[in-house]
């Protein structure tokens, strides 16, 4: 019984503690960027920015141990890591331009949908451990969502006045 159990969840070349530190990391991040979008009343928000980085710290993960596997070792099979990033690019990308709306001349949603994306990659990061580059790149994106929105609404009262959109 032990066996098939083995054999059915192969050992990770990570430990379990590193990669839960590096799933919990990437929710954290991903949620210091969707309460800001919640706070703006934003459709895309807190869980969504969450659910965004969670799944792309796991591909990461998941790339790296594929990697790893003995059964991938063979010269016949080949990794290129940076498919990873072109796979997130490509999934993140067509979720967040559903959230953008083109309506009477004017465009919304497109400040969520990169902040999707940028969930995206902060997710990438945490996930392949680069906690550097993933605490850097949510610091200066939760500056730019949070204070350059009360910049533009110094230099332009109209928009912030605008009623935010309805969810």
């Amino acid at each position: 019984m032990e066996t098939l159990l083995e054999e059915l969840t192969p050992s990770t070349s990570l430990p379990l503690q590193v990669i839960a530190v590096r799933l919990v990391l990437s929710i954290v991040l991903g949620g210091v960027l969707g309460f800001e979008r919640e706070l703006a009343d934003r459709p895309a928000g807190l869980r969504t920015h969450m659910l965004v980085c969670l799944a792309s710290a796991t591909f990461a993960i998941v790339s790296v141990e594929i990697i790893s596997m003995p059964v991938f070792n063979d010269q016949h099979v080949r990794a290129d890591p940076l498919r990873l990033v072109e796979a997130i690019t490509a999934g993140v990308a067509f979720l967040a331009a559903g959230f953008i709306i083109f309506k009477r001349g004017q465009i919304r949603g497109l400040t969520t949908g990169a902040g999707m994306w940028l969930a995206a990659a902060i997710g990438l990061a945490a996930g392949l451990g680069l906690w550097v580059i993933a605490g850097l790149t949510c610091l200066l994106g939760t500056i730019v969502l949070a204070f350059i929105r009360r910049l533009e609404a110094s230099f332009n009262p109209r928009k912030a006045a605008d009623p935010p959109p309805r969810r």
